[in-house]
């Protein structure tokens, strides 16, 4: 950056035709040390507000310069827009740090007409490096130069700084022993340029150093270096190396994962990255046509490019990217589709023949995305087509931690965010979260506090945006707002214990403690990555209740629970399918709940017949058995009446550890009912003693039912402590569930 004032110097020829191509000015010692950079032996100048020149004083005494003058080349004078004698202004210019140029493309000429040439790039590139080394280029600059007994002159039309976006301030840098150079040569000019493809190691991006989160892709380093390495660390050494090693580039990816996880931003990211052509995005259903033929030759028109350039230019060609949006909608299965048309077919087919057909093509990369690759053709996925197969998963707590601050960056950088925002706190409350579910979270926040500022009596008032803090608080909200589609289903757990827990004896403690031990082994454990447990005993003993809170407290990402209410009216196979889905969910999340509840309810048992679905019998003995993917830990807890049944069919076994949940004796009994406080001291006693060999649910139906009095609407008052229910009438409400029970109750 320029620094310091400016000094007028006097214009002078450059002494020597030698120094006039080294593309430096010239001065005196005494005016050098007003342009030194401070702790180096460099001198810069901005001469006459254009370029930047690095600045020596001659050598020779032959060649000296006067005091208060300044030695320029035709070249530099005529950008100047000087003449010899003229006056310029000079000021010092001290380069920022990350100031190397990761890429330089030059545009090469003859400085004089002359016969046509070959030029090799890498050896022109050595050269130019060596002799313009530390020397600072400015987009549009021409620098006159000697290469073999000829003298040229190019001109810098690119120059990309390491780790910056090309923004539309001026460009410049400075030129190091690792900058990419890309020489450009007019079909006009006589000049042809040779072995460009290997004038460096990183000629296939356009900069060295990725930073992902400055491209807005986070939580995905550890992806994205599997990427480079399969897909691009063949492409980035030179084409000689690749045939001497007699390997093929990967032609194709495929980016597969849950919704919102990332997949097209990254592959968006990747084409830009590239130093080849601006890549194809195709949305699939795009290239399906009503017309015979019309949707095959859509798909050859998109390699079409591709093959123009590896016919004309060989080796040298570009990399050409198609990028695929939902390649799952064109390329399913073949034989899978019944419309009778063969539209699908014909399109996987002719992808094969474009990928890795007879005449394949090396300078193409496809990238496809999907979320179903289980319903893309096998064929496609097979070494040579889309062979690179990265999962693009939900994000991990620093992943979740990397997306947050790209999403609220600029708020930070022009202080919307209140002092109170932790993200960290945010990124460890939203498990399962994908980045779009993020972002929705982020934008849900921003809203409350626009919110904050606006009056529906008046939307024209102004609004003070230095008052627009997004706190804390507001991100709260918004998390219950923006629930995640892979996340804990805590509402539907909370309704499986509405009437909360409470302390039912030493019994029910014990199987607590025991099933949330499985949790915490669950979580460590790298040997039982499934861990299977039963839960059976009388209806309304509290199994479901058990089942819930185990869920809850064990703080798990995915938890959810599959019961028989939420499959009404569907049919024995779209039921199987809605359970194997929950089960490809949790294997999703490294830490998975799933609670089975009623599973005599989920087979459709009937004691009469008996009547089961042997399909769904087969789908569960079949899942509690089926380990999760490496790194995917996974519970389930089965609830049941019917243990005689299960045993039956063989369900049982299929579980590691059964627990008996067992109904209250008289000390459970009184345990509840003390801490429902609706009995006199003297009467809870034998309340308690008539309640023994009940399930818990059925005690709190009656306490219910009582709470009531005999003339109703009492219950308020009985709850708030104001009065107390009367034992005569418990009684007489005990005895009405006992007889519909078919129990033998003595008081």
């Amino acid at each position: 950056m320029a620094s310091g004032r400016s000094i007028s110097l006097r214009v002078v020829n450059t002494p020597s035709q030698d120094l006039a191509l080294t593309n430096k000015a010239y001065c005196s010692p005494s005016d050098l040390r007003n342009f030194l950079v401070p702790g180096s032996r460099l001198a810069y100048a901005v001469v006459g507000d254009v370029f930047v020149l690095c600045l020596e004083y001659p050598f020779s005494l032959h060649d000296s310069i006067p005091s208060g003058a300044i030695g320029l080349n035709a070249g530099q004078r005529r950008q100047a827009k000087v003449s010899a004698g003229d006056s310029v202004a000079v000021t010092r210019f001290e380069p920022p740090e990350d100031f190397n140029l990761a890429m330089l493309t030059l545009e090469l000429e003859f400085l004089k007409k002359g016969k046509e040439e070959h030029i090799d790039a890498v050896k022109l590139s050595q050269q130019i490096k060596k002799r313009f080394l530390n020397q600072v280029m400015t987009t549009g600059q021409r620098v006159i130069f000697e290469y073999l007994g000829n003298n040229y002159c190019f001109t810098v039309s690119e120059a990309a700084v390491e780790g910056q976006e090309r923004s539309s301030s001026i460009e410049r840098g400075i030129i190091s022993a690792d900058t990419y150079i890309v020489f450009e040569a007019s079909g006009s000019s006589g000049i042809k340029i040779i072995n460009q493809k290997e004038t460096a190691t990183s000629s296939i991006f356009r900069q060295k150093d990725f930073n992902l989160q400055s491209l807005g892709i986070g939580g995905l380093s550890a992806e994205f270096a599997d990427i480079f390495r399969r897909a691009f660390a063949s492409r980035v050494f030179p084409p000689h190396v690749t045939n001497k090693l007699g390997i093929k580039h990967v032609k194709g990816m495929l980016l597969y994962g849950p919704p919102g996880t990332g997949k097209t931003l990254m592959a968006r990211q990747i084409g830009k990255m590239l130093n080849g052509k601006e890549p194809k995005i195709v949305n699939g259903p795009e290239v399906l046509s009503k017309f015979v033929g019309e949707t095959e030759k859509n798909i050859r028109d998109l390699f079409a490019d591709a093959e123009q350039d590896q016919r004309t230019r060989g080796d040298q060609s570009d990399l050409h990217v198609i990028i695929f949006d939902e390649i799952d909608a064109i390329c399913k299965s073949r034989g899978s589709t019944r419309d009778g048309t063969g539209v699908h077919d014909g399109i996987v087919n002719q992808l094969l023949t474009k990928i890795d057909g007879v005449e394949s093509l090396n300078n193409v990369l496809l990238i496809g995305m999907t979320n179903r690759k289980d319903l893309i053709d096998e064929a496609l996925l097979r070494p040579g087509r889309l062979e690179v197969q990265v999962e693009i998963s939900l994000p991990d707590e620093n992943g979740r931690l990397q997306i947050l601050q790209i999403h609220t960056n600029k708020m930070k950088e022009n202080s919307f965010l209140a002092p109170d925002i932790n993200l960290q706190v945010l990124a460890a409350r939203t498990k399962n979260y994908s980045g779009a579910e993020l972002e929705g979270v982020v934008k849900s926040a921003v809203s409350y506090a626009l919110n904050r500022q606006l009056s529906l009596d008046d939307l024209t008032k102004p609004v003070d945006e230095e008052s627009i803090k997004v706190t804390m608080d507001d991100f709260i909200h918004a998390l219950h707002e923006v629930v995640p589609a892979f996340g804990a289903s805590t509402d539907n757990l909370e309704r499986c214990r509405t009437n909360g827990i409470v302390d039912c004896g030493e019994r029910h403690a014990h199987i607590h403690r025991r099933t949330m031990l499985l949790a915490e082994q669950v979580k460590v454990s790298k040997g039982s990555p499934l861990i299977t447990c039963l839960l059976e005993g009388p209806s309304g003993s509290g199994k479901t209740a058990m089942a819930a809170t185990i869920g809850i407290e064990s703080d798990f990402p995915y938890v959810k629970i599959i019961s028989a209410e939420t499959m009404i009216g569907l049919s024995e196979s779209s039921k199987c399918a809605q359970i194997v889905k929950v089960f490809e969910d949790a294997y999703k999340s490294p830490l998975s709940i799933i609670i089975l509840d009623d599973i005599e309810r989920l087979i459709e048992y009937v004691a009469i017949g008996p009547r089961f679905s042997n399909l769904i019998s087969q789908t569960l003995l079949v899942l509690l058995k089926r380990l999760p993917p490496i790194g995917k830990n996974v519970l389930v807890i089965g609830t049941t009446s019917e243990l005689d049944f299960l045993k039956m069919i063989g369900l049982r076994d299929a579980f590691s550890v059964t627990y008996h949940i067992p109904t209250l004796d008289a000390e459970d009994a009184r345990k509840v009912l003390q801490h429902l406080r609706v009995f006199s001291d003297d009467d809870i006693d034998s309340a308690a003693e008539a309640l023994k060999h009940l399930p818990i649910k059925t005690i709190y139906m009656v306490v219910e039912m009582a709470a009531q009095g005999e003339l109703g609407g009492e219950a308020e008052a009985i709850y708030s402590g104001q009065k107390k229910i009367q034992i005569n009438h418990f009684f007489d409400c005990l005895k009405d569930v006992a007889q519909y029970q078919d129990k033998d109750l003595e008081f």
